[in-house]
């Protein structure tokens, strides 16, 4: 375990010191789900953590600045908001910034499997067992100095349902929807969108076969509804890395993959790290 740490330790020092050289900060938008890139002081202290609403942010550097990367929950109201971080002389300083409301749009959605729509005593059994699993996962934290936040799509297809929805199944109120959808052809391969490590896989009522990656300071992307998984846990990636293929497990009504990134262990909208950034109306429309 002590040699699996430390080859790990390795290899995300070597993806941020590649990552450094042309590090592209995300799309900013300050919004429920959405993320912003705050400078910090000149005189910020390193290592030490910037805090969040209780919660480690990611911090890179780009073009010789310090940044905080803070995801913001979905279920942030509108407001002012601040970061807390340490400077050299160990006073603690405060950075506010403000979030705007977004207006998500609906969706309606019918699963003929009624149990994934209400829940058995049986299947809320599991349902809660998986989120220990998943909880765990999402508050993993590696110390990555420079994690890439350059990715790439992890598949083609149409974006069948976008991030922040608002859902209805069978006529029934739900969380909204906190991942991007790409619909695909069963069989069509899902491959990493930047490089990382296989936090877990396993098959969990809703999401189906599932592969969670860490990718560095608290950024965690997730591949759902799976029909095979193709990495193992403790697999290290790279960018294109085969990590299973397109299928209709879980609740899905149709062959798709639900892709979610977690940032400080918000649910954020994948869409925000594509490198070449493209508005709701481009989303919407199928993908060459």
């Amino acid at each position: 375990m002590k040699q699996l740490n430390f080859f790990i330790i390795i290899f995300f020092s070597l993806l941020g010191s590649i990552a450094f050289a042309n590090n592209h900060l995300p799309k900013a938008e300050a919004v429920p789900g959405g993320v912003v890139a705050l400078p910090l002081a000149s005189k910020f202290k390193r290592p030490s953590s910037v805090i969040f609403q209780g919660r480690q942010i990611m911090v890179l550097n780009a073009s010789k600045q310090d940044y905080a990367i803070v995801g913001i929950p979905l279920s942030t109201k509108p407001g002012n908001y601040q970061i807390n971080y340490t400077d050299q002389a160990g006073q603690t300083l405060k950075q506010t910034f403000t979030v705007r409301a977004k207006a998500y749009p609906t969706q309606y959605l019918t699963i003929a499997n009624k149990r994934k729509v209400n829940p058995n005593p049986a299947d809320l059994q599991r349902i809660a067992q998986e989120q220990v699993i998943i909880d765990k996962l999402k508050n993993t934290w590696t110390q990555a100095m420079q994690p890439n936040l350059q990715f790439n799509w992890p598949l083609k297809g149409r974006i069948s349902s976008a991030f922040g929805l608002q859902r209805f199944y069978n006529g029934e109120p739900r969380s909204p929807h906190a991942g991007l959808d790409i619909a695909a052809p069963a069989g069509t391969p899902i491959k990493a969108p930047a490089a990382g490590r296989v936090l877990g896989t396993g098959n969990f009522f809703y999401s189906g076969n599932a592969v969670y990656l860490d990718h560095g300071q608290g950024l965690i992307t997730m591949y759902g509804h799976m029909s095979k998984i193709k990495v193992r846990p403790g697999q290290l990636v790279k960018t294109g890395t085969l990590l299973g293929l397109v299928g209709q497990t879980g609740r899905a009504t149709g062959p798709h993959l639900h892709w979610g990134v977690m940032l400080n262990k918000a649910l954020v909208d994948p869409a925000l790290f594509i490198s070449q950034y493209r508005h709701d109306s481009v989303l919407a429309a199928a993908r060459e």
